[in-house]
């Protein structure tokens, strides 16, 4: 097995696409196709389903891509490693998140490690809900991920980061968009905007609980998994949704935050990480995230 047939293999895992994959490369499409073809009579199996129109990972290429990536980052490691004559600490880390919601916890993290530990190399996944990251964290494609808790997932540790209230978001001529506050209760026959079901998004959870609590099932009429998303469509007057304190400051226009009357429901975020696959630069990270982004009381 050869190095570049496994960069082939990357490319195509992740273009899913021989022409871009080979445009990445910078090498025509036929010796493309015959490198991945050793790689698979190299490995005894088939990695990529693929026809006229499509191409897509089979089980096998599933399996093998985390393995893949790992051999590419030691590499880099190794190649930083042999350029320095001091000691440090080196790695790759690749971190999930969510968009909107983490934008009071992505930027301090992000910006600790790259400047305590520039040798560390972080790649920022965005989109990634609750589900994703667990199932992303079991198969080492993300080695850290900001989720939504409680999560119960076997072999995942987490540590919360953060407690936040839940509030609403209406758009500007709502109705009630002129009250201090309001009962959640009062929003019982609007339209919802939420992030979809099978992603298993945990903000999802939390405001499908919540507006169990308050007497009804909210009526959601659009999906969306980028969070800003909801908020802008929210503005778009498609619908209310529930959203944590921490959006309050990123509310675009024709949108609005409003706090719930009484005692709001408390929405949970955290970090995640599989113990099994903890490497040095991990711990880096989790340990700047400890002092960065501490454990509420």
């Amino acid at each position: 097995m050869e190095l570049r047939w496994i960069e082939a293999f990357i490319a195509v895992a992740e273009e899913l696409h021989f022409g871009r994959a080979a445009e990445r490369m910078r090498m025509a499409q036929s010796p493309l196709s015959q490198t991945i073809l050793k790689l698979e009579k190299d490995l005894g199996t088939s990695l990529f389903d693929r026809n006229t129109r499509t191409v897509a990972l089979t089980a096998a290429g599933h399996a093998f891509l985390p393995h893949a990536r790992r051999v590419i980052d030691d590499l880099d490691l190794a190649r930083r490693a042999s350029r320095t004559a001091t000691a440090g600490v080196y790695g790759h880390v690749n971190l999930g998140f969510s968009g909107a919601l983490n934008h009071l916890t992505l930027p301090p993290l992000t910006r600790a490690v790259r400047e305590r530990y520039p040798d560390i190399s972080l790649t920022l996944v965005d989109r990634i809900v609750t589900s994703d990251a667990v199932q992303h964290l079991g198969h080492g494609t993300l080695d850290l991920s900001f989720v939504g808790l409680p999560m119960n997932a076997p072999g995942i540790a987490s540590r919360v980061i953060s407690r936040e209230a839940l509030g609403v978001t209406l758009y500007a001529d709502h109705r009630l968009a002129g009250e201090r506050d309001i009962l959640l209760s009062d929003l019982a026959n609007d339209d919802f905007v939420a992030m979809p079901l099978n992603r298993g998004s945990a903000n999802r959870e939390s405001m499908i609980h919540a507006c169990l609590d308050a007497g009804f099932r909210p009526n959601i009429v659009q999906e969306v998994i980028d969070p800003f998303m909801v908020l802008s469509l929210v503005a778009a007057g498609v619908g209310v949704s529930l959203m944590p304190v921490g959006v309050s400051s990123i509310i675009p226009s024709g949108a609005l935050f409003v706090p719930l009357r009484g005692t709001p429901p408390i929405f949970e975020a955290g970090l995640a990480w599989a113990p099994s696959n903890v490497s040095a630069a991990l711990n880096i990270v989790l340990a700047v995230a400890e002092e960065v982004l501490p454990t509420p009381a």
